[in-house]
């Protein structure tokens, strides 16, 4: 029979600690292999999804510029449409205003000519008001009609 040393103890000892932290890293290797092929698997899937969405956003941003594009247009047009409309105001003012006051002021010079003066004599106050396109008639103090 031959009997166990102390050394040979210590040599098994050290032999299956080793075999037992072998066999825990190769467990937690074997789970970082899983985590990176599922991580591998899940960048792939969302490349996949991610490239159609970033065409989309890139034709959308393609036709946003288009519609700026005809806005300014339109923008620019309508300025200068004002502008002509101003000018056309401007000298429509200055050609017609002057002999249009004047004819208005003769049309009046005219009509008091022809009325008589009646400046001294104040216009009689209506009897009636009007209040938000109806009439109403306004009774004296004494609840008589005027």
């Amino acid at each position: 029979m031959h009997t166990v040393s102390g050394g040979e103890v210590a040599g098994i000892l050290v032999a299956v600690f080793w075999a037992i932290l072998v066999s825990f890293l190769a467990v937690a290797l074997a789970r970082v292999a899983q985590t990176l092929k599922a991580t591998t698997k899940l960048v792939a899937d969302v490349t996949d999804q991610a490239v159609p969405l970033l065409a989309d956003a890139s034709a959308a941003v393609r036709s946003a510029q288009t519609q700026i594009d005809r806005v300014d247009s339109i923008a620019s047009d309508v300025q200068e449409v004002t502008s002509n409309a101003s000018a056309l105001s401007t000298t429509v003012a200055s050609t017609f205003g002057g002999p249009l006051v004047k004819v208005a002021a003769f049309g009046y010079g005219v009509r008091r000519a022809l009325g008589g003066r009646k400046e001294d004599v104040p216009a009689k106050a209506s009897g009636r008001t009007v209040i938000v396109g109806r009439t109403v008639t306004r009774r004296s103090a004494r609840g008589k009609r005027d």
